[in-house]
């Protein structure tokens, strides 16, 4: 995402403005979760089965008062153990560092595009424990281009959709699956910022191995920054411009 140094693509982003879920949805309802490793309250949990997560997370948001929980950006997580899609007999190249955040919040829930721009490509992605119905968009906003990744949506949400077609900030886009479509996770948006599609369509990694994270860490900057959800403005517009190179 490089360009030549400039203030009118930071001072395009507006922090209190971009949504990626339904906009009536305060932030202030918002809380961050931790789903890594190191979070010993998940061993008692039964990572093949759904509904576990889904209760795990439903108390959380309840014990917080909150209505979205998010987070998840290069943690690592063992959830990922259940699924061979993931595995390698190798330790450094099993893919366990996620690349994206997540926005746990209920299925049906609206997904609004994060930035103007066009559908990149769209698919359904039906592995275990795979993203489902994915949508990818491309923006170029002040000569940057860069591209933005919607997975765990339901099946309808790609009808109709045509490579090349318009969105607007803020245009609801899709809508939150249910498990059963949406890689057997509890319902969720997996967001992700991506510069170089590498030549995927409708699809690319959201979690990385140890081996690759360098490569996959530039290549797919912090989505908390753009976003808004780091508390303080100033440090999260330093970090802005840090990732994208300005």
């Amino acid at each position: 995402m490089n360009s030549e140094p400039s203030s009118t693509f930071l001072s395009y982003i507006d922090l209190e403005s971009i949504n990626i879920i339904d906009s009536s949805i305060s932030k202030n309802k918002y809380v961050p979760i931790d789903l890594s490793v190191t979070n010993l309250d998940l061993e008692l949990l039964n990572v093949d089965c759904y509904k576990s997560w889904d209760n795990y997370i439903k108390n959380y948001l309840e014990n917080n008062n909150a209505e979205v929980a998010f987070g998840g950006y290069l943690e690592k997580r063992n959830l990922y153990n259940r699924s061979n899609y993931f595995n390698n007999t190798e330790v450094d190249k099993q893919r366990n560092i996620h690349l994206g955040i997540d926005l746990w919040v209920n299925a049906g829930t609206k997904v609004l595009a994060a930035f103007d721009g066009e559908i990149h490509s769209f698919n359904n992605n039906t592995n275990h424990g795979d993203y489902g119905p994915t949508i990818i968009l491309k923006h170029t906003i002040y000569g940057v281009v860069f591209h933005t990744l919607y997975g765990h949506l339901s099946t309808d949400s790609l009808n109709k959709l045509k490579i090349g077609d318009k969105v607007k900030q803020g245009e609801t886009i899709a809508h939150i699956g249910i498990p059963e479509v949406n890689g057997e996770y509890a319902s969720h948006l997996h967001f992700q910022v991506i510069n170089d599609m590498q030549g995927n369509q409708g699809d690319y990694p959201g979690v990385s191995s140890a081996a690759d994270i360098i490569f996959y860490k530039n290549n797919c900057p912090n989505p908390n920054i753009m976003l808004g959800l780091d508390v303080n403005k100033k440090v999260v517009k330093r970090a802005l411009e840090k990732e994208l190179n300005l």
